[in-house]
């Protein structure tokens, strides 16, 4: 069986150890290396190209929604799950924006994490469960679209705009719908819903790359 190899990032020794633990009690996981700050999790990922980044957001050296940023760059096939111990909504906004698959408080149980990595690991886009579940997030990705359009403007070729659909959902979040709430006022699946919320957390990601690769 090949195994979902994982560098865990924190700086906290304590934090890591606990982590590993979890994740080697599993047989379908390897833990490839630890790192306690920005500028080491940068040098191990691109030596061990991991399939899956475990990183918390408050290291030294580079903080941890830096090192996600220039870790989707060079490395996009890498899954980038941040965990932080302050949740809150400006932090989820940004880890949206620098790609990020999943976002967890660092309360969250072993169980829930392991699931988690097993889910990012095949490809998945977990971090759209926060996204439904925070309107005033959801209103930050409408604006950040509008700025973003109206700023490359001369550049058009290279953004990419949300279709009316996608407007449309994500003005339904803003004011508070659920996924289900959603899917029934549009009459489609719930399921569409999370993959119409999938494309507009990858534009919103792409447009970031380009607008920053532009300055």
């Amino acid at each position: 069986m090949e195994k979902i190899r994982v560098l865990i990032v924190d700086d906290h020794p304590l934090f890591r150890q606990g982590v590993r633990l979890a994740l080697e009690t599993e047989p379908d996981f390897e833990v490839v290396g630890e790192a306690a700050d920005g500028k080491d999790a940068l040098q191990m990922a691109r030596d061990q190209a991991p399939d899956l980044i475990l990183l918390d957001v408050n290291i030294p050296v580079i903080d941890g929604l830096e090192v996600a940023r220039l870790l989707k760059l060079h490395l996009p096939s890498t899954g980038v799950v941040i965990l932080t111990a302050y949740d809150d909504e400006g932090q989820l906004f940004h880890a949206i924006r620098v790609g990020a698959a999943a976002y967890f408080p660092k309360d969250v149980s072993p169980e829930k994490l392991v699931t988690a990595l097993r889910r990012v690991a095949q490809g998945e886009y977990i971090i759209n469960d926060n996204l439904l579940s925070r309107p005033t997030v959801a209103s930050r990705v409408l604006k950040q679209f509008s700025e973003l359009a109206a700023a490359t403007k001369e550049v058009e070729p290279f953004f990419a705009p949300l279709s009316p659909r996608e407007m449309q959902i994500l003005d339904y979040i803003s004011r508070g719908n659920s996924n289900k709430e959603i899917a029934r006022a549009l009459r489609i699946s719930d399921q569409t819903v999370k993959n119409h919320i999938t494309s507009i957390l990858r534009k919103l990601n792409v447009n970031d790359r380009t607008e920053a690769g532009s300055k």
